[in-house]
């Protein structure tokens, strides 16, 4: 058997790729108008021309979050919003109301160094009635499990132990599944770029093994109290006789996700 070397527990470090890079040096261009300037745009277009871009900003979310993906400012300002980011504060301001007033969503900035947002719907904060901890969509119900298995080992786990976790429920990463096709592309793939997971590889380690944790968009949108309950449930256990969990869970809850600040 190959012995497993490891001389650090310390996470390693992301390497950005030539891409990231780019649309950081995008973003990094981009200076955040003041209100005198956003006012001085505004004389300068039709209410028309304002709701065009205002139109444009929606769609482009809409269709980022057909595939849970989240928007980047740099790709809004470089792809979208364009000659007009003299008013992105305001376009910002009425793109978010109408995704509250029309479309029940909710924006929220998940990453307020990269400037990355999401949406959400309104009533999952309110109900906690997320897809995720209510699934009806198969990947979803895959997600909630990977989820619940990072959260009950303290918020970091093995890639090696979601693996016989998911063979145990019949779902063999080394198989082509009839429902999610490549297990492991849908889980170090898809749900790493829709910021479900975090997906990273453990320092010294011989042969090269990761580890999973909990990505931006887990935290806002899936209840950590909900995964108790269902381990509880799944077990025939109080969710309290899991102090750390339940302590979590109940602080994390509390914590209601903030509205976009439009930055």
């Amino acid at each position: 058997m190959t012995q497993r070397k490891r001389t650090s527990n310390t996470q390693s470090k992301k390497t950005p790729g030539p891409a990231a890079t780019q649309e950081e040096d995008d973003d990094q261009t981009f200076t955040q108008p003041s209100t005198t300037q956003v006012q001085r745009g505004l004389e300068k277009l039709t209410p028309a021309q304002v709701d065009q871009k205002t139109a444009e900003v929606v769609q482009f979310f809409l269709v980022k979050d057909q595939k849970k993906i989240p928007v980047r400012r740099a790709d809004l300002v470089k792809h979208v919003v364009k000659e007009y980011r003299n008013i992105y504060p305001e376009i910002m301001k009425r793109a978010a109301r109408i995704f509250d007033q029309v479309f029940g969503l909710k924006m929220i900035e998940i990453d307020a160094k990269n400037h990355m947002y999401i949406l959400i719907n309104k009533l999952e904060t309110v109900e906690g009635a997320s897809p995720i901890t209510n699934p009806t969509n198969p990947k979803m119900g895959l997600l909630f499990v990977i989820l619940s298995v990072i959260f009950m080992k303290g918020g970091v786990v093995g890639e090696n132990l979601v693996w016989k976790t998911l063979k145990n429920l019949k779902v063999d990463v080394g198989e082509k599944h009839e429902e999610f096709g490549d297990v492991k592309k849908v889980v170090t793939d898809e749900f790493v770029r829709q910021r479900y997971l975090e997906y990273t590889r453990i320092p010294h380690t011989e042969p090269i093994e990761h580890e999973f944790h909990w990505g931006q968009r887990a935290e806002v949108e899936v209840s950590k109290s909900k995964i108790l309950v269902f381990m509880g449930e799944l077990h025939e256990q109080d969710p309290q006789s899991w102090s750390l969990q339940y302590q979590e869970a109940h602080s994390s809850s509390s914590a209601q996700p903030s509205t976009s600040s439009q930055r």
